[in-house]
């Protein structure tokens, strides 16, 4: 009983952890992409209006 319990405890650490570098991984993206898309604004369409 006391192997089964950890061996299910450490299946669910490493679903965690699997879980939260996929969450960091997709907010890093999106953080990425915001920052590209600013930076095209401030490059290529502001210098339009002047």
């Amino acid at each position: 009983m006391a192997d089964e319990e950890v061996k299910k405890k450490e299946v669910e650490k490493k679903h965690d952890s699997s879980k939260v570098q996929s969450t960091f991984i997709k907010y890093a993206a999106y953080i990425i992409i915001f920052f590209g898309f600013l930076y095209f604004l401030v490059r290529y369409v502001f210098p339009m209006f002047r």
